[in-house]
This record gives structure tokens, C-alpha cells and sequence, in this order.
């Protein structure tokens, strides 16, 4: 009877254990910006119109009507971190760098940040508007050249007044990428051909809760590869500080499929970002700029997770003995663990339980599934794992359509599969749905598929 009734003791048991201790994995510094000697590049800058307002997909109607803004990210609160004070230098340059646009001198192009946002124009030639945020200015980034790109495209850099060297042959018109801010915008006229006046333009954001939606407080992810065909081969950009990205193409064509590019992975079993998302959509343009696919994305890595090994060893049994060894013990045979011939496992000392974690196999998948259950399972118990923790469980009843499901689902369901079903061999119509659930255990224990909380902790280069 108490392995039928299991069920729902041990959800108020691990709703218990989360109320006493929720731990969360801690933020790792972002990829796409460097840092200096004098402390890291933080914030971000953006282009917006004068009025301090962002515009769909950065694409703007002239030259003269881009601004250029910085401080916390665009879809942050004022009050995030942004600029360290201090005073900078801005330049435009096409979108390789290769080309600087900019036509007045360096020191007509320098700004100043107080409180982590711009708040002084120290030259002559650019016109002042409006910042985002409460006591901030946005600055013209005009007069500058039209772009060689076709698509329109143009790239704004910011660095320190100490950073600035011209010197340096490996630098960007005395810009180091590794020390600057970069932002993308593209403006309809380019190159004094006729405009492309239709954007297709969407947003890159990191999905914290994998539900596919862009909830408030969600980051946007800049510098993510986003590309579009036709043509073949296809067009590419990159999303900017605001997640976002966009395609200059003529009005009534089409229609074009819009795809993201993820990084490269970074190790097994899926890479480290997986969309929670379609990562396609189709659009057909018409007269007017068209809202394309959006992405989410979230990227994977540790979560607390311990092995069959660390429980096995002499670690995992410091921790029980720590946890009260008699009564770890009488919780895991509250458990519907099974042996290898499926009959209950019900452990009666530590030597006991470690034979068994440690002879476990896959001829019967319940057996190893019963394993990977009863690590994870410590792990909670221990404070190690959250149960609220989101894990990727593709294949699993209680994942959603990302794939993703949260630790403490996942117990659940693996006890009711293995008091519905204490063995599965070969053959076996469950035995599939078993391994899915095995699967979610095994790379969680091994603290590969836990959810992170937020794009730091899976820095990239961009471009890529």
C-alpha cells in the first residue's frame, strides 16, 4: 500500500525540501563583450530615435534619425547595471568593421556616463536628444557615411577614452573588439540606390521558463546568428542589444524563410543552447514591415547534480549518514524501486543500498531506472537539486513542448511508471518511455541538463 500512495507524499515532501532550500546556480560573466584593465564593459548600448523610443528590428527611414543610446540593456529596468562612468568614444563603421563611416574627427564623437548612462555630449558636431532612461541624452551618431553592406546594415562601436588606440594593428580604427560595445542598424536608403523599404524583423530572447513565450523580465540575447532565403546562400545578421534582428528586402517579394543559427555546441547531448521554439518561420512581404519568427532559447549546464558514483562512494555516504542513514534508508524504500528481476528494492543498511546502485543495468530498464531515480532523488533530499529546477526530459509525460520538465514532475512520474511497470526487457512496449525517463536522470545527475538562469552562463563569440 505505501508504494501505491507514495505518490503524492513525496510531492508535499519535496515541496518541503524546496521551501527549505531553493539553491540557485549562480550568474557566469556574458561572451559577446569584453572587459578592460580598468573593470568590465557592463551595460550595453542600442540605437533608438531621438526621442529615446526603440523602432522594430533597428531599421530606421534616414541616417540622421539614428541615435545612439547606452546604460542597462534595452528591455531592463533603468535601475540594472549599466556603463561604467567615465568618458568614451563612438565611431560607425560598416558591419565587418573593415570600413569606418564616421567623417568627422574622434573627438567630435565622445560621450560621457554618470550613474551608468550618457549624460554629456563633450563635442560640437552631433545633435542631443533624449536617453531611455531618467537623466539620460541619446546622441546622434550623424554625420557618417552610407554603407558599402547591400542590405543597408551599419555597426556602432563605444569604447573608454583609455581603451582608444590607433595604434594597434589588430584593433578596429583604435577600437578593440574586446573592449568596445557594438550595435547593428540597418537604414532603409543605402548607397543612394533605391531604398529597401520593407523590414522583416523579429526578436531573440532566453526563454527562463521554456514556455515558448516572451514573459516580462525575460532577457533579450544579443549577437545571436540569424539568417534568411532566399538568396542562396542566405542573408545574414545578427541580433543587437535588444534581441533584435531584421532583413531590408523590396516591398510585394517573397516570401522568404527566416532561420536561427545557435553557437557552436558545446558538448553532449545536445549542445549547450537548445530552442524552446520553432527555430523557422516562413513570411511573405507586402507594402508594409512584417513581424518574422521570434526565438527562444535556453542554454544548459549544472544544476547540482551527483552521480551513482559520488552516492556509491564514501561521500555519498558521508551525506546520508548525515541525512540520518535509518531514515534516508526508510525513504528510499518508501520508493518503487525494483531489483534487476523487478521485485522491491527496500535497502536495510548503506552497504546494501551501494551494491545495488552500483550493479545496475539496462536488461531490465526499470532496474536502471530505478537507479538514476534514487540518486536524483538524494540529490534532492540532500539540498544538492532544487525540485522546482527545470531539467531537459524530452520523451517524458510530464515535459512540455520544449522538452523541459521540472525535477520533482519527474520523480513523481518515474515512481507511478515503476509501480504501473517493475520490469521492462526488450520488447516491452513501456520500455522506451522508461529509458526517456532514465535519460532525463542520467544527464541531470551528471549536471549537464539543468536550465540556466539566464545568458550569461553560456557566453559565446559573436559573430560566429
Amino acid at each position: 500500500m505505501k508504494r501505491n500512495v507514495w505518490v503524492g507524499l513525496l510531492g508535499l515532501a519535496l515541496g518541503l525540501i524546496l521551501a527549505a532550500c531553493g539553491g540557485q546556480m549562480g550568474l557566469q560573466g556574458v561572451g559577446v563583450s569584453g572587459s578592460s584593465g580598468s573593470g568590465p564593459l557592463t551595460g550595453a548600448i542600442y540605437t533608438t530615435k531621438g526621442d529615446g523610443s526603440l523602432v522594430n528590428g533597428n531599421v530606421y527611414d534616414s541616417k540622421e534619425e539614428v541615435y545612439l543610446n547606452g546604460g542597462p540593456p534595452p528591455n531592463a529596468p533603468c535601475d540594472a547595471a549599466g556603463l561604467p562612468d567615465g568618458d568614451y568614444y563612438f565611431q560607425v563603421t560598416d558591419p565587418s568593421g573593415t570600413v569606418l563611416l564616421s567623417s568627422d574627427s574622434i573627438d567630435e564623437r565622445k560621450v560621457r556616463v554618470s550613474g551608468g548612462v550618457f549624460t554629456a555630449y563633450l563635442g560640437t558636431t552631433h545633435a542631443v536628444g533624449s536617453g531611455r532612461c531618467p537623466g539620460a541624452i541619446s546622441v546622434a551618431l550623424f554625420p557618417y557615411d552610407d554603407t558599402p553592406n547591400p542590405g543597408g546594415e551599419y555597426k556602432v562601436w563605444l569604447t573608454r577614452v583609455e581603451d582608444y588606440d590607433p595604434t594597434l594593428t589588430q584593433g578596429v580604427f583604435g577600437f578593440l573588439p574586446a573592449k568596445s560595445k557594438t550595435d547593428n542598424f540597418k537604414v532603409r536608403m543605402a548607397g543612394g540606390e533605391e531604398p529597401a523599404n520593407v523590414a522583416i524583423y523579429g526578436y531573440k530572447w532566453y526563454d527562463t521558463n521554456t514556455n515558448g513565450v516572451w514573459d516580462e523580465g525575460e532577457p533579450a540575447i544579443p549577437g545571436w546568428r540569424i539568417e534568411k532565403v532566399p538568396p542562396e546562400p542566405s542573408d545574414v545578421t545578427y541580433t543587437s542589444a535588444s534581441g533584435q534582428y531584421s532583413f531590408l528586402v523590396p516591398a510585394n517579394s517573397g516570401p522568404y524563410t527566416i532561420f536561427e543559427v545557435p553557437p557552436p555546441p558545446g558538448w553532449w547531448p545536445a549542445g549547450q543552447w537548445i530552442n524552446t521554439t520553432p527555430n523557422s518561420g516562413t513570411v511573405t512581404v507586402g507594402t508594409e514591415d512584417v513581424h518574422g519568427p521570434d526565438f527562444g532559447n535556453v542554454c544548459l549546464g549544472a544544476g547540482g547534480g551527483r552521480t551513482l558514483g559520488f552516492w556509491s562512494n564514501k561521500n555519498g555516504q558521508s551525506v546520508m549518514n548525515g541525512l540520518g542513514m535509518s531514515y534516508i534508508l526508510g525513504q528510499l524504500s518508501a520508493l518503487n524501486l525494483v531489483k534487476a528481476d523487478g521485485s522491491p528494492f527496500d535497502p536495510n543498511s548503506y552497504t546494501e543500498f551501494r551494491n545495488w546502485i552500483l550493479s545496475a543495468n539496462a536488461t531490465n530498464m526499470a532496474y536502471m531506472l530505478s537507479a538514476q531515480m534514487a540518486a536524483m532523488y538524494l540529490n534532492v533530499r540532500a539540498g544538492f537539486v532544487s525540485a522546482s529546477a527545470l531539467v531537459y526530459a524530452p520523451g517524458t509525460n510530464s515535459a512540455n513542448a520544449a522538452g523541459f520538465a521540472t525535477v520533482g514532475d519527474l520523480l513523481n512520474e518515474a515512481n507511478a511508471e515503476l509501480a504501473a511497470h517493475p520490469t521492462a526487457y526488450d520488447g516491452d512496449p513501456w520500455r522506451s518511455y522508461q529509458e526517456a525517463l532514465k535519460n532525463a536522470f542520467d544527464w541531470a545527475n551528471n549536471n549537464r541538463t539543468f536550465v540556466q538562469p539566464g545568458p550569461e552562463a553560456c557566453p559565446f563569440a559573436s559573430p560566429y
